[in-house]
C-alpha cells in the first residue's frame, strides 16, 4: 500500500471538502440533464451534450481523488472526459447502446441511442468550461486560504 502521508496538496480544499463540492455539482447537472431532456431540437441536444461532460468530468475528479495518489491538473481530467464522451457517441454507430438501453432504460441515459456529430463540439465546450471554472474556484480557495493564514 502506498504511502499518503507525503501525498502533496491538490488544492487549497482540503480532500472530503472538494469531494463534497464535486459530488454535490454531479448531482445538481444530473437534475439539470433530466429537465434539459425535454428541450426541443438543436438547443435539448447540445445542453445534453455539454452536461454529459460536465459530469463526467466531475466523476473523473471525484475519482482521483481517491484512486491517484498525484494531483490530477483539470486540463487533464477534461481531456479525459471529452474522449469518453467521444468513445461514448462512436460506441453510438454500433446500434448497441439502443438495444442496452431498450433492455434496461436507465442505459439509455447513460449511453444514448443514436450517434449525433453535434455532441462532439458539445463535449468540447462543457469540458472546457468545466475544467475552467475548476481552475479558477480552485485560485479563489488558494487565495482564502492564504488570506487566512
Amino acid at each position: 500500500m502506498p504511502d499518503t502521508s507525503a501525498r502533496p496538496a491538490r488544492h487549497a480544499w482540503p480532500a472530503s471538502r472538494r469531494a463534497l463540492a464535486l459530488g454535490t455539482a454531479a448531482a445538481a447537472v444530473v437534475a439539470c440533464g433530466l429537465a434539459v431532456r425535454g428541450l426541443p431540437g438543436m438547443a435539448g441536444d447540445a445542453a445534453g451534450g455539454i452536461l454529459y461532460a460536465v459530469l463526467v468530468y466531475l466523476l473523473f475528479a471525484l475519482a482521483s481523488l481517491v484512486l491517484w495518489p498525484l494531483r490530477v491538473r483539470p486540463v487533464h481530467l477534461a481531456g479525459a472526459a471529452v474522449v469518453l464522451c467521444t468513445l461514448v457517441e462512436l460506441f453510438q454507430l454500433t446500434g448497441w447502446p439502443a438495444r442496452l438501453g431498450e433492455a434496461w432504460p436507465p442505459l439509455h441515459l447513460v449511453l444514448g441511442s443514436t450517434f449525433n456529430a453535434w455532441d462532439l463540439p458539445a463535449y468540447a465546450v462543457g469540458a472546457a468550461a468545466v475544467c475552467l471554472s475548476d481552475r479558477h474556484l480552485s485560485r479563489l480557495a488558494r487565495r482564502k486560504v492564504s488570506v487566512h493564514t
